[in-house]
């Protein structure tokens, strides 16, 4: 009788025989798939595209450069030349795979390979024009996450039964026509958002587009190309929403059940958002500010350059842009310096000895000085007026009109002074600091041994 063969830790851990079997049909994979006449053939001519798509490439590249790229004047036209003309080699090296694969297809010999190869060349090609064209880091990686997985899914004839799982994973809806039940799969999910990314960035180049030809018409007011523009930033995105909704085959009837969902979300968590909505919408309706206009607004001062739907984008003197919630103008108010008006009127005040003899040539020296000003309006002309006697000086007040606040105004008001303070030294005016008198009641006699100089 023959003694059972002893069994060690590693043959527990790692059976022999199983390595041995994994092995073999490794071994049996590679022959069949890998080292058979028609898989190399196909690698074979993969490598030999190169050489094509080597010597073509360039000559494209140069054709795109001279015959499209020069002639073309819009910008996302121009971008795609560009970018066809950047990846001249790899189209041509694309290109001349699909005709390999073509050819093969014709003689009835297999083409997995080829079309495997095809399958990651376009999505490398998809990935890099949206990155030559779209220029967006955000909209680059989308299209490197999507892109991609698709390419090597259905490079390993895996995209199908991917495809059908996700078609599987459904959520029922409701009853539609005829008792059939409405599903929205997470293939439904996948698509709706594809085409919804696609059609809220045509949304959103057709809507910068047509806020640029609407800057052009003069005869609209600044107030209501704001409007046009803040409708047509809300309206887009909804319609290709909808859009993407009825491509993806969704229901839109089956909307109505998440209503009630969907307006309690926004009277809770939207609350702000769709308070700036509303507060954007009236602030454009009452002409209360537009672009263009001069504010205060809690001592930030600056020119409004653009009235989002969100905010209000308000540039200060420093450079810096602020972008300020459209509720904060309507619950705490702004100083409009430009509304019905854009003469706006600035006081330069100062003091003079009470020494001075000729108070009424004060009055003269101080108007000219700010009509000689070049930012300094004629009419209204500058007034000064002798406002009170202060403790230390006779205190006047210049007031000057000024018709672009935007450009500041304590540079003008600067300049006045500059020129007040020479005016009034040319003439012997002595512009005076404070001064006390000091009246001793009673002296007591010094300690012993102090002694005054």
């Amino acid at each position: 009788m023959e003694a059972p063969e002893k069994q060690t830790v590693l043959d527990d851990v790692l059976p022999a025989d199983q390595v041995a079997e994994t092995f073999l049909a490794l071994v049996e994979w590679a022959e069949t798939y890998l080292l058979s006449l028609s898989v190399l053939l196909q690698i074979g001519l993969i490598v030999a595209a190169l050489i094509p798509a080597a010597i073509f490439g360039p000559r494209l590249k140069k054709l795109i450069r001279e015959q499209v790229s020069k002639r073309t004047e819009t910008v996302y036209l121009r971008r795609l030349a560009d970018a066809a003309a950047e990846l001249a080699t790899p189209i041509a090296l694309y290109l001349t795979l699909a005709a390999i694969r073509i050819g093969l297809g014709s003689f009835g010999q297999p083409v997995d390979w080829i079309g495997a190869a095809l399958a990651l060349m376009n999505a490398w090609i998809i990935v890099r024009v949206v990155t030559l064209v779209i220029r967006s880091r955000f909209w680059s990686r989308v299209a490197f996450y999507i892109a991609w997985p698709i390419a090597a899914l259905d490079a390993f004839g895996l995209l199908g039964p991917v495809v059908a799982q996700m078609q599987e994973l459904a959520i029922p809806l409701g009853q539609g026509e005829g008792g059939r039940t409405i599903r929205f799969s997470l293939l439904d999910v996948v698509r709706t958002l594809i085409y919804f990314a696609i059609l809220f960035w045509g949304a959103s180049a057709l809507s910068r587009f047509l806020q640029q030809r609407l800057e052009v018409i003069e005869d609209l007011s600044p107030s209501l190309k704001a409007l046009i523009g803040k409708i047509l930033n809300i309206a887009l995105p909804v319609v290709a929403l909808v859009i993407a909704l009825h491509i993806a085959g969704f229901n839109l009837a089956t909307l109505a059940v998440f209503s009630g969902a969907v307006g309690l979300g926004i009277g809770l968590g939207l609350q702000r958002t769709v308070s700036n909505f509303i507060a954007g919408f009236t602030l454009i309706a009452d002409k209360s500010i537009k672009p263009g206009d001069v504010v205060e607004i809690d001592e930030t001062f600056g020119w409004v350059t653009a009235m989002q739907a969100r905010y209000v984008a308000i540039r200060t003197r420093d450079g810096t842009e602020m972008l300020i919630p459209n509720d904060r103008f309507m619950s705490e108010g702004v100083t409009n310096w430009s509304r019905s008006d854009r003469i706006v009127r600035l006081h330069a005040p100062f003091g003079v000895s009470y020494g001075t003899e000729d108070l009424r040539l004060v009055q003269q020296l101080a108007v000219a000085a700010a009509a000689g000003i070049d930012r300094v309006v004629e009419a209204p002309s500058p007034v000064c007026n002798l406002i009170e006697y202060g403790d230390s000086s006779v205190n006047f007040d210049l007031r000057f009109w000024i018709t672009d606040p935007q450009n500041g105004m304590a540079n003008v008001r600067s300049e006045v002074l500059f020129a007040l303070w020479e005016a009034l030294k040319e003439n012997g005016i002595e512009i005076p600091f404070p001064q006390r008198d000091l009246h001793v009641r009673t002296w007591n006699s010094p300690p012993e041994g102090f002694q005054l100089d």
